[in-house]
Protein backbone atom coordinates (compact mmCIF):
# COMPACT_ATOMS: atom_id res chain seq x y z
CA UNK A 1 0.00 0.00 0.00
CA UNK A 2 1.84 3.25 -1.28
CA UNK A 3 1.14 7.06 0.61
CA UNK A 4 -1.79 8.03 -1.16
CA UNK A 5 -3.52 4.89 -0.27
CA UNK A 6 -2.87 4.79 3.66
CA UNK A 7 -4.40 8.25 3.41
CA UNK A 8 -7.46 7.06 1.74
CA UNK A 9 -7.81 4.44 3.77
CA UNK A 10 -7.29 6.67 7.03
CA UNK A 11 -9.97 9.39 5.23
CA UNK A 12 -12.34 6.02 4.74
CA UNK A 13 -11.89 4.78 8.34
CA UNK A 14 -11.94 8.05 10.67
CA UNK A 15 -15.31 9.32 12.02
CA UNK A 16 -16.72 12.84 10.39
CA UNK A 17 -16.52 14.30 13.48
CA UNK A 18 -12.92 13.27 14.66
CA UNK A 19 -10.52 16.06 14.27
CA UNK A 20 -7.75 13.86 12.36
CA UNK A 21 -10.29 13.46 9.77
CA UNK A 22 -10.56 17.30 9.40
CA UNK A 23 -6.78 17.48 9.47
CA UNK A 24 -6.64 15.35 6.80
CA UNK A 25 -9.08 17.10 4.64
CA UNK A 26 -7.04 20.37 4.95
CA UNK A 27 -4.09 18.81 2.95
CA UNK A 28 -5.61 17.15 0.14
CA UNK A 29 -4.04 19.12 -2.33
CA UNK A 30 -0.42 18.71 -0.76
CA UNK A 31 0.63 15.67 -1.88
CA UNK A 32 4.65 16.43 -0.26
CA UNK A 33 2.69 16.69 3.04
CA UNK A 34 0.34 13.71 2.38
CA UNK A 35 3.88 11.32 1.70
CA UNK A 36 5.56 13.00 4.79
CA UNK A 37 2.56 11.74 6.94
CA UNK A 38 2.04 8.50 5.13
CA UNK A 39 5.09 7.34 3.67
CA UNK A 40 6.04 5.30 6.64
CA UNK A 41 4.80 3.69 9.91
CA UNK A 42 6.04 6.08 13.22
CA UNK A 43 8.90 3.43 13.88
CA UNK A 44 9.06 1.39 17.31
CA UNK A 45 12.90 0.55 18.32
CA UNK A 46 15.21 1.17 21.09
CA UNK A 47 14.50 4.34 21.83
CA UNK A 48 10.38 3.75 21.76
CA UNK A 49 8.30 6.47 19.28
CA UNK A 50 9.16 9.45 18.44
CA UNK A 51 7.16 12.23 16.14
CA UNK A 52 5.56 15.02 15.20
CA UNK A 53 1.59 14.91 17.07
CA UNK A 54 -1.10 14.58 14.08
CA UNK A 55 -2.77 12.53 11.61
CA UNK A 56 -0.85 9.97 9.94
CA UNK A 57 1.09 6.73 9.78
CA UNK A 58 4.34 8.57 10.49
CA UNK A 59 2.64 10.95 13.24
CA UNK A 60 1.71 10.42 16.85
CA UNK A 61 -1.50 10.00 17.62
CA UNK A 62 -4.11 7.72 19.51
CA UNK A 63 -3.77 5.41 16.57
CA UNK A 64 -0.30 5.07 16.67
CA UNK A 65 0.02 5.03 20.23
CA UNK A 66 -3.10 2.42 20.35
CA UNK A 67 -1.39 0.09 17.41
CA UNK A 68 2.36 0.63 19.77
CA UNK A 69 0.27 -0.71 22.87
CA UNK A 70 -1.43 -3.48 21.45
CA UNK A 71 1.43 -4.77 20.14
CA UNK A 72 3.50 -4.87 23.62
CA UNK A 73 0.32 -6.22 25.04
CA UNK A 74 0.56 -9.04 22.65
CA UNK A 75 4.08 -9.43 23.09
CA UNK A 76 3.55 -9.33 27.49
CA UNK A 77 0.68 -11.92 27.20
CA UNK A 78 2.83 -14.28 25.46
CA UNK A 79 5.19 -14.08 28.11
CA UNK A 80 2.56 -15.71 30.59
CA UNK A 81 -0.07 -14.99 33.00
CA UNK A 82 2.24 -13.91 35.61
CA UNK A 83 3.71 -10.96 33.63
CA UNK A 84 0.27 -9.90 32.97
CA UNK A 85 -0.36 -9.63 36.78
CA UNK A 86 3.19 -7.65 37.29
CA UNK A 87 1.75 -5.36 34.85
CA UNK A 88 3.14 -1.95 33.34
CA UNK A 89 3.70 1.57 34.91
CA UNK A 90 3.20 4.51 32.89
CA UNK A 91 4.11 7.89 33.43
CA UNK A 92 4.03 10.65 31.29
CA UNK A 93 5.45 14.83 30.28
CA UNK A 94 4.07 17.73 29.97
CA UNK A 95 3.42 17.49 25.84
CA UNK A 96 0.10 17.83 24.29
CA UNK A 97 -1.74 14.83 24.49
CA UNK A 98 0.35 13.51 26.93
CA UNK A 99 -1.71 13.09 29.92
CA UNK A 100 -4.42 11.70 27.44
CA UNK A 101 -2.22 9.24 25.59
CA UNK A 102 -0.97 7.82 29.07
CA UNK A 103 -4.92 7.11 29.98
CA UNK A 104 -5.52 5.62 26.68
CA UNK A 105 -2.48 3.44 27.25
CA UNK A 106 -3.28 2.37 30.68
CA UNK A 107 -7.29 1.43 28.60
CA UNK A 108 -5.90 -0.90 25.94
CA UNK A 109 -3.48 -2.68 28.40
CA UNK A 110 -6.13 -3.32 31.26
CA UNK A 111 -8.74 -4.95 28.13
CA UNK A 112 -6.48 -6.98 27.55
CA UNK A 113 -5.69 -8.67 31.30
CA UNK A 114 -2.78 -6.50 32.08
CA UNK A 115 -2.60 -4.64 35.15
CA UNK A 116 -1.53 -0.61 34.44
CA UNK A 117 0.02 1.53 37.29
CA UNK A 118 -0.68 5.37 36.69
CA UNK A 119 1.05 8.73 38.17
CA UNK A 120 -1.13 10.72 38.54
CA UNK A 121 0.27 13.88 36.96
CA UNK A 122 3.60 14.59 35.18
CA UNK A 123 6.59 12.32 36.41
CA UNK A 124 10.50 12.63 35.38
CA UNK A 125 11.45 9.73 33.10
CA UNK A 126 14.16 8.24 35.67
CA UNK A 127 11.39 7.71 38.17
CA UNK A 128 9.16 5.71 35.64
CA UNK A 129 12.45 4.05 34.90
CA UNK A 130 12.67 3.15 39.15
CA UNK A 131 9.26 2.79 39.56
CA UNK A 132 9.49 -0.78 36.94
CA UNK A 133 12.00 -2.28 39.30
CA UNK A 134 10.40 -1.08 42.43
CA UNK A 135 7.03 -2.35 41.67
CA UNK A 136 8.57 -5.95 39.92
CA UNK A 137 6.38 -4.60 36.90
CA UNK A 138 7.14 -6.80 33.90
CA UNK A 139 7.44 -3.25 31.87
CA UNK A 140 7.29 0.77 32.21
CA UNK A 141 6.07 3.64 29.36
CA UNK A 142 6.21 6.65 29.95
CA UNK A 143 5.09 9.49 27.33
CA UNK A 144 7.85 12.03 26.54
CA UNK A 145 9.46 13.67 23.63
CA UNK A 146 12.32 14.20 25.97
CA UNK A 147 13.50 17.42 24.64
CA UNK A 148 12.21 17.40 21.13
CA UNK A 149 11.14 20.56 19.42
CA UNK A 150 7.13 21.17 21.34
CA UNK A 151 5.50 20.10 17.93
CA UNK A 152 6.56 16.25 19.07
CA UNK A 153 5.74 13.52 21.50
CA UNK A 154 6.50 9.95 22.33
CA UNK A 155 6.79 6.93 23.81
CA UNK A 156 9.47 5.54 25.97
CA UNK A 157 9.10 1.63 26.51
CA UNK A 158 11.16 -0.01 29.23
CA UNK A 159 11.51 -3.71 29.96
CA UNK A 160 11.59 -5.25 33.54
CA UNK A 161 14.85 -4.60 34.64
CA UNK A 162 14.43 -0.84 34.36
CA UNK A 163 16.35 0.14 31.22
CA UNK A 164 14.65 1.20 27.94
CA UNK A 165 13.95 -1.59 26.32
CA UNK A 166 17.29 -3.86 24.70
CA UNK A 167 17.01 -4.25 20.50
CA UNK A 168 15.69 -8.14 21.18
CA UNK A 169 13.00 -6.93 22.88
CA UNK A 170 12.15 -4.04 21.29
CA UNK A 171 12.18 -6.44 17.68
CA UNK A 172 9.96 -8.50 19.59
CA UNK A 173 7.35 -5.67 20.33
CA UNK A 174 7.85 -4.61 17.09
CA UNK A 175 7.06 -7.58 15.28
CA UNK A 176 3.57 -7.77 16.82
CA UNK A 177 2.74 -4.07 16.64
CA UNK A 178 3.67 -4.55 12.75
CA UNK A 179 0.67 -7.15 13.28
CA UNK A 180 -1.77 -5.38 14.49
CA UNK A 181 -4.73 -3.21 12.32
CA UNK A 182 -4.37 0.21 14.15
CA UNK A 183 -8.44 0.60 12.89
CA UNK A 184 -9.69 -2.99 13.56
CA UNK A 185 -7.45 -4.68 16.16
CA UNK A 186 -6.90 -2.54 19.35
CA UNK A 187 -8.70 -3.65 22.67
CA UNK A 188 -9.35 -0.75 24.67
CA UNK A 189 -11.82 -0.08 28.13
CA UNK A 190 -12.67 3.01 30.20
CA UNK A 191 -9.87 4.93 32.17
CA UNK A 192 -11.97 5.09 35.27
CA UNK A 193 -13.87 1.69 35.35
CA UNK A 194 -10.74 0.29 35.30
CA UNK A 195 -9.50 2.00 37.95
CA UNK A 196 -13.04 1.42 40.09
CA UNK A 197 -12.36 -2.38 39.05
CA UNK A 198 -8.52 -2.32 40.58
CA UNK A 199 -6.76 -3.22 36.83
CA UNK A 200 -6.22 0.74 36.88
CA UNK A 201 -4.04 1.63 39.76
CA UNK A 202 -3.29 5.23 40.31
CA UNK A 203 0.13 5.38 42.44
CA UNK A 204 0.00 7.99 45.38
CA UNK A 205 2.65 10.15 46.77
CA UNK A 206 5.13 7.70 48.57
CA UNK A 207 6.64 7.10 45.43
CA UNK A 208 7.49 10.65 44.86
CA UNK A 209 8.75 10.51 48.64
CA UNK A 210 10.77 6.93 47.79
CA UNK A 211 12.40 8.29 44.72
CA UNK A 212 13.70 11.40 46.50
CA UNK A 213 15.20 9.33 49.33
CA UNK A 214 17.11 7.04 46.56
CA UNK A 215 18.28 10.71 44.71
CA UNK A 216 18.96 11.96 48.37
CA UNK A 217 21.15 9.25 49.70
CA UNK A 218 23.20 9.52 47.21
CA UNK A 219 25.35 12.65 48.95
CA UNK A 220 28.65 12.69 49.12
CA UNK A 221 29.22 15.44 51.39
CA UNK A 222 26.90 17.01 54.26
CA UNK A 223 26.32 19.91 56.62
CA UNK A 224 29.19 21.74 57.41
CA UNK A 225 30.66 20.42 54.70
CA UNK A 226 28.89 22.77 52.47
CA UNK A 227 28.11 26.66 51.69
CA UNK A 228 24.25 26.00 51.62
CA UNK A 229 24.17 29.56 51.00
CA UNK A 230 25.57 29.62 47.26
CA UNK A 231 23.40 31.44 44.94
CA UNK A 232 21.64 29.25 42.58
CA UNK A 233 19.43 29.39 39.65
CA UNK A 234 17.04 26.26 38.46
CA UNK A 235 14.83 25.77 35.51
CA UNK A 236 12.85 23.02 34.74
CA UNK A 237 12.14 24.16 31.17
CA UNK A 238 8.15 23.92 31.98
CA UNK A 239 8.57 20.33 32.63
CA UNK A 240 8.32 17.40 35.02
CA UNK A 241 11.42 18.17 37.61
CA UNK A 242 10.36 21.29 38.84
CA UNK A 243 8.72 19.26 42.10
CA UNK A 244 11.20 16.85 42.47
CA UNK A 245 13.68 19.27 41.85
CA UNK A 246 13.16 21.87 43.85
CA UNK A 247 12.03 19.54 46.56
CA UNK A 248 15.25 17.89 46.99
CA UNK A 249 16.91 21.25 46.89
CA UNK A 250 14.70 22.32 49.99
CA UNK A 251 15.26 18.97 51.40
CA UNK A 252 19.16 19.19 51.09
CA UNK A 253 18.92 22.72 53.10
CA UNK A 254 19.88 25.01 50.23
CA UNK A 255 18.83 28.38 51.10
CA UNK A 256 19.67 30.77 48.45
CA UNK A 257 18.22 29.34 44.93
CA UNK A 258 15.84 30.76 42.91
CA UNK A 259 13.31 29.35 39.83
CA UNK A 260 13.12 30.76 36.92
CA UNK A 261 9.18 31.49 37.16
CA UNK A 262 7.43 31.77 33.77
CA UNK A 263 9.40 28.12 33.52
CA UNK A 264 8.47 26.56 36.71
CA UNK A 265 4.81 25.07 35.55
CA UNK A 266 3.81 22.87 32.76
CA UNK A 267 3.61 24.53 29.27
CA UNK A 268 2.94 22.21 26.11
CA UNK A 269 3.80 25.06 23.47
CA UNK A 270 7.46 25.58 25.64
CA UNK A 271 6.45 29.38 25.04
CA UNK A 272 9.48 30.93 27.13
CA UNK A 273 11.93 28.63 25.80
CA UNK A 274 11.58 27.47 22.00
CA UNK A 275 13.35 24.68 21.41
CA UNK A 276 13.26 23.17 25.38
CA UNK A 277 16.77 21.43 24.96
CA UNK A 278 19.14 22.36 27.83
CA UNK A 279 22.09 21.62 25.62
CA UNK A 280 21.37 24.47 23.37
CA UNK A 281 22.89 27.76 25.33
CA UNK A 282 19.63 29.58 24.02
CA UNK A 283 17.43 27.61 26.74
CA UNK A 284 19.46 29.38 29.37
CA UNK A 285 18.30 33.05 28.28
CA UNK A 286 15.88 33.00 31.32
CA UNK A 287 17.45 31.49 33.59
CA UNK A 288 20.67 34.20 32.91
CA UNK A 289 19.10 37.24 33.11
CA UNK A 290 17.64 35.83 36.75
CA UNK A 291 21.22 34.72 37.68
CA UNK A 292 22.71 38.05 36.65
CA UNK A 293 20.14 40.22 39.06
CA UNK A 294 20.47 37.31 41.59
CA UNK A 295 24.31 36.89 41.46
CA UNK A 296 23.98 33.31 40.79
CA UNK A 297 27.24 31.01 40.68
CA UNK A 298 25.66 28.13 38.94
CA UNK A 299 22.15 27.97 36.47
CA UNK A 300 21.02 24.88 36.29
CA UNK A 301 18.16 23.29 34.33
CA UNK A 302 16.15 20.27 33.32
CA UNK A 303 14.55 19.12 29.71
CA UNK A 304 10.94 18.31 30.04
CA UNK A 305 10.44 14.66 30.68
CA UNK A 306 13.56 15.34 33.68
CA UNK A 307 16.13 12.79 32.20
CA UNK A 308 18.81 15.85 30.54
CA UNK A 309 20.53 17.93 32.76
CA UNK A 310 22.92 21.20 31.64
CA UNK A 311 24.62 24.00 33.66
CA UNK A 312 26.09 27.30 33.28
CA UNK A 313 28.86 28.46 35.20
CA UNK A 314 30.14 32.06 36.35
CA UNK A 315 33.86 32.28 35.19
CA UNK A 316 36.13 34.39 36.55
CA UNK A 317 35.12 37.93 35.06
CA UNK A 318 31.39 37.26 35.98
CA UNK A 319 30.38 35.80 32.82
CA UNK A 320 28.00 32.65 31.99
CA UNK A 321 29.63 29.98 30.45
CA UNK A 322 27.58 26.80 29.19
CA UNK A 323 29.27 23.79 29.72
CA UNK A 324 29.02 20.79 27.60
CA UNK A 325 27.88 17.72 28.56
CA UNK A 326 31.47 16.40 28.83
CA UNK A 327 32.44 19.29 30.89
CA UNK A 328 29.67 18.44 33.36
CA UNK A 329 31.08 14.81 32.99
CA UNK A 330 34.64 15.59 34.18
CA UNK A 331 33.14 17.69 37.52
CA UNK A 332 31.20 14.96 38.37
CA UNK A 333 33.07 11.83 37.58
CA UNK A 334 36.23 13.94 39.46
CA UNK A 335 33.77 14.90 42.69
CA UNK A 336 32.16 11.32 42.92
CA UNK A 337 36.01 9.63 42.95
CA UNK A 338 37.79 12.51 45.03
CA UNK A 339 34.57 12.09 47.56
CA UNK A 340 35.39 8.20 47.40
CA UNK A 341 39.17 8.71 47.87
CA UNK A 342 38.72 10.99 50.95
CA UNK A 343 35.91 8.47 52.87
CA UNK A 344 37.95 5.86 52.28
CA UNK A 345 35.15 4.31 50.07
CA UNK A 346 36.62 3.72 46.63
CA UNK A 347 35.90 0.03 45.41
CA UNK A 348 38.73 -2.56 44.92
CA UNK A 349 37.18 -2.72 41.31
CA UNK A 350 35.53 0.68 39.83
CA UNK A 351 33.67 0.53 37.29
CA UNK A 352 31.89 3.64 34.87
CA UNK A 353 30.42 3.65 32.08
CA UNK A 354 30.84 6.16 28.85
CA UNK A 355 29.04 6.22 25.41
CA UNK A 356 31.90 5.62 22.79
CA UNK A 357 31.51 9.29 21.39
CA UNK A 358 32.00 10.50 25.24
CA UNK A 359 35.28 12.38 25.29
CA UNK A 360 38.09 10.61 26.96
CA UNK A 361 39.29 12.94 29.31
CA UNK A 362 37.40 11.36 32.27
CA UNK A 363 38.65 7.83 31.24
CA UNK A 364 42.05 9.58 32.58
CA UNK A 365 40.07 10.93 35.44
CA UNK A 366 39.21 7.58 36.47
CA UNK A 367 42.44 6.09 35.67
CA UNK A 368 43.95 8.46 38.29
CA UNK A 369 42.13 6.88 41.13
CA UNK A 370 41.93 3.02 39.82
CA UNK A 371 38.68 3.00 38.76
CA UNK A 372 37.91 1.38 35.34
CA UNK A 373 36.04 3.38 32.52
CA UNK A 374 33.91 1.03 30.21
CA UNK A 375 32.42 1.73 26.98
CA UNK A 376 28.64 1.65 25.07
CA UNK A 377 26.87 2.56 22.57
CA UNK A 378 24.84 5.91 22.71
CA UNK A 379 21.69 5.78 24.86
CA UNK A 380 21.16 4.72 28.81
CA UNK A 381 19.54 1.48 27.41
CA UNK A 382 22.95 0.66 26.31
CA UNK A 383 25.11 2.53 29.18
CA UNK A 384 22.90 0.92 32.05
CA UNK A 385 22.83 -2.56 29.79
CA UNK A 386 26.34 -2.54 30.91
CA UNK A 387 25.90 -2.87 34.35
CA UNK A 388 24.69 -6.40 35.02
CA UNK A 389 27.62 -8.34 33.05
CA UNK A 390 30.09 -5.62 35.28
CA UNK A 391 28.42 -6.70 38.45
CA UNK A 392 28.67 -10.20 37.81
CA UNK A 393 32.74 -9.89 37.05
CA UNK A 394 32.86 -8.27 40.90
CA UNK A 395 32.90 -4.64 39.50
CA UNK A 396 31.40 -1.99 41.93
CA UNK A 397 29.22 1.19 39.46
CA UNK A 398 30.07 3.97 40.19
CA UNK A 399 28.85 6.24 37.52
CA UNK A 400 27.38 5.86 33.72
CA UNK A 401 27.03 9.26 31.35
CA UNK A 402 27.44 9.96 28.07
CA UNK A 403 27.81 13.60 26.67
CA UNK A 404 24.34 14.53 25.82
CA UNK A 405 23.79 15.89 28.87
CA UNK A 406 22.80 12.65 30.29
CA UNK A 407 24.52 11.01 33.32
CA UNK A 408 22.83 8.00 35.92
CA UNK A 409 24.41 8.48 39.63
CA UNK A 410 22.27 5.54 40.71
CA UNK A 411 22.98 2.22 40.15
CA UNK A 412 19.32 1.44 40.31
CA UNK A 413 17.91 3.85 38.14
CA UNK A 414 18.42 2.51 34.64
CA UNK A 415 18.25 5.57 32.26
CA UNK A 416 19.71 9.50 32.84
CA UNK A 417 18.64 11.43 35.53
CA UNK A 418 18.60 15.12 36.18
CA UNK A 419 17.32 15.16 39.32
CA UNK A 420 20.33 13.25 40.89
CA UNK A 421 22.85 14.74 38.72
CA UNK A 422 21.45 18.22 39.57
CA UNK A 423 21.57 17.22 43.29
CA UNK A 424 25.29 16.38 43.11
CA UNK A 425 26.32 19.29 40.83
CA UNK A 426 24.69 21.48 43.50
CA UNK A 427 26.53 19.89 46.07
CA UNK A 428 29.52 19.97 44.40
CA UNK A 429 29.48 23.95 43.97
CA UNK A 430 28.88 24.40 47.93
CA UNK A 431 31.44 22.10 49.24
CA UNK A 432 34.12 23.51 46.77
CA UNK A 433 32.77 27.41 47.29
CA UNK A 434 33.43 26.24 51.26
CA UNK A 435 36.97 25.94 50.06
CA UNK A 436 36.70 29.53 48.63
CA UNK A 437 36.76 27.83 44.78
CA UNK A 438 33.73 28.10 42.52
CA UNK A 439 33.08 24.80 39.42
CA UNK A 440 34.37 27.19 37.01
CA UNK A 441 38.10 27.08 38.85
CA UNK A 442 37.75 23.41 39.57
CA UNK A 443 37.24 22.59 35.77
CA UNK A 444 40.78 24.98 34.91
CA UNK A 445 42.36 22.64 37.79
CA UNK A 446 41.12 19.48 35.89
CA UNK A 447 42.39 20.61 32.54
CA UNK A 448 45.61 21.47 34.27
CA UNK A 449 46.12 18.37 35.77
CA UNK A 450 44.53 15.45 33.07
CA UNK A 451 45.38 17.73 29.28
CA UNK A 452 43.81 20.17 27.68
CA UNK A 453 40.88 18.56 25.91
CA UNK A 454 38.40 20.04 23.76
CA UNK A 455 34.85 18.99 22.98
CA UNK A 456 32.69 20.11 20.18
CA UNK A 457 29.49 17.93 19.17
CA UNK A 458 27.61 19.97 16.18
CA UNK A 459 25.36 18.42 14.33
CA UNK A 460 23.35 18.66 10.71
CA UNK A 461 19.10 18.94 11.26
CA UNK A 462 17.83 17.34 7.94
CA UNK A 463 14.09 16.55 8.23
CA UNK A 464 11.23 15.08 6.37
CA UNK A 465 12.22 12.25 3.89
CA UNK A 466 14.71 13.71 1.68
CA UNK A 467 16.40 14.29 4.86
CA UNK A 468 16.27 11.15 6.02
CA UNK A 469 17.74 9.85 2.36
CA UNK A 470 20.63 12.65 2.74
CA UNK A 471 21.93 11.73 5.92
CA UNK A 472 21.97 7.95 4.24
CA UNK A 473 23.89 8.90 1.37
CA UNK A 474 26.51 11.18 3.90
CA UNK A 475 27.30 7.78 6.13
CA UNK A 476 27.63 5.89 2.65
CA UNK A 477 29.94 8.36 1.20
CA UNK A 478 32.29 8.33 4.42
CA UNK A 479 32.53 5.18 4.37
CA UNK A 480 33.29 4.67 0.74
CA UNK A 481 35.80 7.36 0.64
CA UNK A 482 37.73 7.19 3.82
CA UNK A 483 39.67 10.16 4.50
CA UNK A 484 43.72 9.77 5.47
CA UNK A 485 44.10 12.97 6.54
CA UNK A 486 42.02 15.67 8.39
CA UNK A 487 43.32 19.22 8.71
CA UNK A 488 46.82 18.33 8.30
CA UNK A 489 46.63 15.07 10.61
CA UNK A 490 47.04 11.75 8.98
CA UNK A 491 44.14 9.15 10.11
CA UNK A 492 45.67 6.14 12.43
CA UNK A 493 43.22 4.22 12.97
CA UNK A 494 39.17 4.06 11.96
CA UNK A 495 36.66 2.06 13.62
CA UNK A 496 33.42 1.29 11.75
CA UNK A 497 30.72 -0.31 14.15
CA UNK A 498 28.21 -1.18 11.50
CA UNK A 499 28.94 -4.68 11.98
CA UNK A 500 30.01 -4.50 15.85
CA UNK A 501 33.47 -3.82 17.35
CA UNK A 502 35.41 -5.83 20.43
CA UNK A 503 32.76 -6.07 23.13
CA UNK A 504 30.09 -3.56 21.52
CA UNK A 505 27.65 -4.36 19.09
CA UNK A 506 26.54 -3.02 16.11
CA UNK A 507 25.67 0.61 15.46
CA UNK A 508 25.76 3.18 12.14
CA UNK A 509 28.73 4.75 14.20
CA UNK A 510 31.99 5.65 12.66
CA UNK A 511 35.22 6.72 14.94
CA UNK A 512 38.60 8.08 13.27
CA UNK A 513 41.92 8.99 15.20
CA UNK A 514 44.49 11.02 14.14
CA UNK A 515 47.92 10.80 14.84
CA UNK A 516 47.33 14.39 17.08
CA UNK A 517 46.12 13.10 19.59
CA UNK A 518 42.79 14.12 18.53
CA UNK A 519 39.86 11.86 17.43
CA UNK A 520 36.54 12.39 16.01
CA UNK A 521 32.86 10.57 15.12
CA UNK A 522 29.93 10.71 13.14
CA UNK A 523 26.61 8.92 13.00
CA UNK A 524 23.12 9.62 12.54
CA UNK A 525 20.71 10.74 15.57
CA UNK A 526 17.96 7.42 16.36
CA UNK A 527 15.38 9.86 17.92
CA UNK A 528 15.33 12.95 16.10
CA UNK A 529 16.49 14.56 11.99
CA UNK A 530 19.86 15.08 12.50
CA UNK A 531 23.52 13.48 11.39
CA UNK A 532 25.78 13.69 14.74
CA UNK A 533 29.40 14.57 14.85
CA UNK A 534 32.05 14.84 17.76
CA UNK A 535 35.09 16.34 17.78
CA UNK A 536 37.86 15.71 20.61
CA UNK A 537 41.91 16.54 20.92
CA UNK A 538 44.31 17.09 23.87
CA UNK A 539 46.63 19.66 23.13
CA UNK A 540 49.17 21.99 24.76
CA UNK A 541 46.56 24.71 25.99
CA UNK A 542 42.89 25.17 26.35
CA UNK A 543 42.75 27.76 23.43
CA UNK A 544 45.23 25.07 21.04
CA UNK A 545 42.64 22.51 21.26
CA UNK A 546 39.91 24.66 20.47
CA UNK A 547 41.66 26.24 17.23
CA UNK A 548 42.71 21.89 16.40
CA UNK A 549 38.87 21.37 16.82
CA UNK A 550 37.78 23.89 14.44
CA UNK A 551 40.08 22.77 11.72
CA UNK A 552 38.70 19.34 12.09
CA UNK A 553 35.51 20.35 12.26
CA UNK A 554 35.81 22.47 9.01
CA UNK A 555 37.56 20.01 6.60
CA UNK A 556 34.90 16.96 7.64
CA UNK A 557 31.64 19.32 7.54
CA UNK A 558 33.64 20.31 4.03
CA UNK A 559 33.73 16.38 3.26
CA UNK A 560 30.01 15.14 4.33
CA UNK A 561 28.23 18.73 2.95
CA UNK A 562 29.35 17.91 -0.27
CA UNK A 563 27.20 15.20 -0.38
CA UNK A 564 23.33 16.17 -1.75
Amino acid sequence: MDYKERYQLWLDSLEATDPLRAELVAIKDDDNEIKERFYQDLSFGTAGLRGIVGAGTNRMNYFTVGKATQGIADFIKEHGEEACKRGVVIAHDPRHFSHEFSHYTAGILAANGIKAYVYPSLRPTPQLAWSVTRLNCIAGINITASHNPQAYNGYKAYWEDGCQVSSAIADGMTEKINAVDAFHDVITSDFEEGVKAGKIVILGPEYDREYLDLVEGLAIHHGEELDLSIPLVFTPLNGAASIPFTTMLKDRGFTNWKIVEIQKDPDPDFTSVGYPNPEDPKAFRMSEELGREFGAELLMACDPDGDRFAIELRDDEGNYIPLNGNQTGYLLVNYILEGHKDANTLPKKGAMVKSIVTSTMSTEIAKAYGVEMFESLTGFKNICGRYPGLIEKGYTILFGYEESVGYAACPTIRDKDGISAGMLVAEAAAYYRKQGKTLWNVLQELYDKYGYYAEDEPNIILEGIEGSKRIKRMMEYVRANLPTEVAGAKVVKVIDYINGYEDIPASNVLRFYLDNNSWFAIRPSGTEPKIKFYFYTDQNSREEALETNRRIREDIFALVTSVQ
